[in-house]
């Protein structure tokens, strides 16, 4: 038996009594952070798009819901419109080994076919789980050489995605096989689009969830799928990764959760830049400095930084700007946050901001890359216009399990996700939040959300 059908077996035995409490509390935490995350992106470009295909190519009505318009469609296009949008205003949670963003392709697809079929929460929270351990195994395993050409995401979440069916589902190993196999073979996502400022990203997270989802209800019918996807000869590792590590698909299965290891979102951007982010901002505090006393920043980073914040070099767009290092740490110099609201409004308009912009560069750091992507560390050098040099470092950045948000912070991040869109008023917040945390014991998931 190898790793990838030992991973099968850990699936199809896995029971909801197996699970300890702190990870199905962490589960629901994950789980509130995803529906903020999607309600935010109510009426923003491209969302849209996906909501006006979904009416076109599927039912007019159905058993499972869109979150950003409340229509019922089919479970596919569920998961392919809450898969975009929940992926859009960059608030939804981080794994740091595997580089992975797992709620917006797991729950996407597990609410969806929960809806569908009529699971209880604690059926979906479950399904959840699994499908979180497989897919941050499954990124693990596929290396950081994987993530420099595609968006991890996009590919691996695919089969975690199909996982979280599969396991809602009842598949037994040989159905989980299957699955993988069915859903590797559809895995795909490319980081190219970053250079254009284009929306590919959101068709990322949309069809993973999506496909994952095809992959899982094909499968229950009967549909076979390649028996070693993982790490068979023309497989997915073959294909996409050239440091792939076997040992890291069945890595203490059972003992490990790693579910509890992902991060939550702080600042509204990419995930590499919110370790600098918070070392300027402690920096700045701790010297008391104005950030027209900056004269230059330079963050030392990890190469995979350098792979996807590189190639943004003038932000176009708002969605652009949060993957410039530059622009997020203009924010943070000049107004002290870069959350959602200082994105939509001075990210590309302030010319405070993108002075700072040009102020900051980012070189590699051999103990910052060494330690990544396990640790995501912040390290900063400033120059000051009086000509000093500072440094501040961080080692956990606002998020990280060891600095993580209570859930007094989960839940005033979701208000704020709500009022960014005005997807729900305050009160109709406090009722979701509510439903969220009794979700282990809802037995209806339909009007959940």
């Amino acid at each position: 038996m190898n790793a990838t059908h030992r991973l099968a077996t850990f699936l199809a035995d896995l029971r909801y009594g197996d699970i300890p409490e702190p990870v199905l509390a962490r589960c629901e935490d994950l789980f509130l952070d995803w529906a903020g995350s999607a309600l935010a992106s109510q009426g923003a470009h491209p969302i849209p798009l996906f909501e006006r295909y979904a009416q076109r190519m599927g039912p007019s009505d159905g058993p499972a819901r869109m979150l950003v318009n409340g229509r019922g469609t089919s479970p596919y296009f569920a998961a392919l419109v809450n898969g975009a949008a929940s992926h859009l205003v960059e608030q939804d949670d981080l794994h740091n080994s595997s580089v992975l963003h797992p709620a917006t392709v797991v729950f996407s697809a597990v609410l969806a076919a929960a809806q569908d079929r009529g699971k209880s929460g604690r059926d979906l929270l479950l399904a959840s789980v699994a499908g979180y351990e497989a897919g941050i195994r499954i990124g693990e395993f596929m290396g950081r050489s994987h993530y420099r050409i595609f968006h991890t995401t996009a590919t691996v979440g695919t089969l975690a995605a199909a996982v979280a069916v599969g396991k809602l589902l009842g598949f037994d190993r040989e159905q989980f096989i299957n699955l993988l196999g069915n859903a590797g073979t559809q895995a795909a996502g490319l980081w190219e689009f970053l250079r254009d400022a284009a929306d590919s990203k959101q068709l990322h997270t949309a069809k993973a969830a999506a496909d994952g989802l095809l992959a899982a209800y094909m499968t229950e019918d009967g549909l076979t799928g390649a028996r070693n996807i993982l790490e068979g000869e023309q497989g997915l590792a073959a294909g996409m990764s050239s440091d792939a590590d076997a040992s890291r698909l069945d890595d203490r299965l059972g003992s490990r959760w790693a579910l509890a290891e992902t991060s939550f979102k702080f600042h509204a951007s990419c995930r590499h830049t919110h370790p600098a982010a918070d070392a300027l901002l402690h920096l700045m505090q701790r010297e008391g400095l104005h950030h027209e006393q900056i004269a230059k920043v330079v963050t030392r980073v990890h190469q995979g930084a350098i792979d996807v914040l590189g190639r943004v070099v003038k932000p176009s767009t708002v969605h652009q700007a949060k993957f410039s290092m530059g622009a997020v740490l203009g924010l943070i110099a000049v107004h002290g946050s870069a959350q959602l609201i200082e994105f939509r409004d001075l990210a590309l308009t302030d010319a405070a901001v993108d002075g700072f912009r040009q102020k900051v560069s980012m070189e590699l750091d051999p103990e910052v890359d060494a330690a990544y992507p396990a640790r995501w560390l912040g390290r900063v050098i400033v120059t000051t216009t009086d000509g000093r040099t500072l440094s501040a470092a961080i080692d956990e950045p606002k998020g990280d399990p060891g600095n993580t948000l209570s859930r007094p912070e989960l839940e005033d991040k979701f208000l704020r996700l709500l009022a960014f869109s005005g997807a729900r008023t305050p009160a109709q917040g406090q009722v979701l939040i509510e439903r969220i945390w009794q979700l282990r014991d809802t037995q209806t998931l339909t009007d959940l959300i």
